[in-house]
């Protein structure tokens, strides 16, 4: 692939910056709550609280857990009960195609998954991304096998997919930097970027955060990191396409 990295988000730094700046935002940022003032006034993320709806959120790995892990994804309401969302560009790229051979592992925290590792069997992502990475397309959706007999919603429930919200809503977003053992959240306000990408600024989104779900406090995945810039090229703003017309095609085509 074009990046050292399997998948991810690139991030315009050294990577022995990103991981000094990670660990310092981490140590910070778990004194106090999400959204807390960061450097130039810009929200800090806090590591994530586990169990409950957050479990719906994990981080997805080629082979297994002692595979590359990169980018996170989340468990969308489906009707077949088997569906994740996450970038376009952690699983598909114009160079070499359809990255198979993923996990995801749900509530992953300090090397293990509570809820096993649950297999990709089929990534759906939109035309204008295969021909040349249109970042106006940067979202995918990927089934998981049954695990045990059960789908992964029976599992754990799932975050209902919600488009054309506006601007200015507020979201939590948790997502898995490839630095930490542990999620990370913060909770902001979008911001318009174009009408058709928008924005939150918060500090901690580095590398393995793309795909993190833009989740409102009625759990409803109002975007993921992505879009512009691949999610970013520093830490402290992530981007999004804009959920509406493309991504309700996009998941009608996965759910058929």
């Amino acid at each position: 692939m074009a990046r050292v990295r399997p998948f991810g988000r690139p991030v315009g730094r050294s990577a022995a910056l990103v991981a000094a700046v990670a660990a310092l935002l981490l140590s910070v940022a778990g004194c106090g709550s999400g959204g807390e003032p960061g450097p130039g006034g810009t929200p800090s993320s806090r590591p994530a609280d586990g169990g409950g709806t957050g479990d719906r959120i994990g981080a997805l790995f080629v082979g297994g857990l002692d595979g590359a892990r990169g980018c996170t994804a989340s468990v969308v309401d489906s009707p077949h009960h088997n569906l994740l969302v996450t970038a376009a560009h952690c699983v598909y790229t114009a160079t070499n195609g359809r990255l198979d051979n993923l996990v995801f592992a749900p509530g992953f925290r300090n090397g293990s998954s509570p809820y096993g590792s649950w297999k990709v069997v089929d990534t759906f992502v939109d035309p204008h991304w295969t021909a040349d990475e249109d970042p106006e397309y940067d979202v995918a959706f990927l089934t998981v096998d049954a695990l045990g007999g059960r789908q992964i919603q029976d599992v754990l429930g799932a975050n209902r997919l919600a488009t054309d919200l506006g601007f200015g809503v507020r979201v939590s977003v948790t997502g898995y930097p490839n630095s930490s053992e542990i999620p990370i959240t913060c909770s902001v306000r979008t911001l318009r970027q174009t009408d058709t990408q928008e924005r939150f600024d918060c500090y901690g989104y580095t590398d393995g955060t793309s795909g993190s779900p833009w989740l409102t406090r009625s759990g409803q995945v109002i975007g993921v990191i992505g879009g512009y810039q691949q999610g970013g090229a520093t830490d402290q703003t992530s981007y999004s396409i804009t959920f509406d017309k493309r991504v309700s095609e996009l998941y009608r085509q996965a759910t058929a």
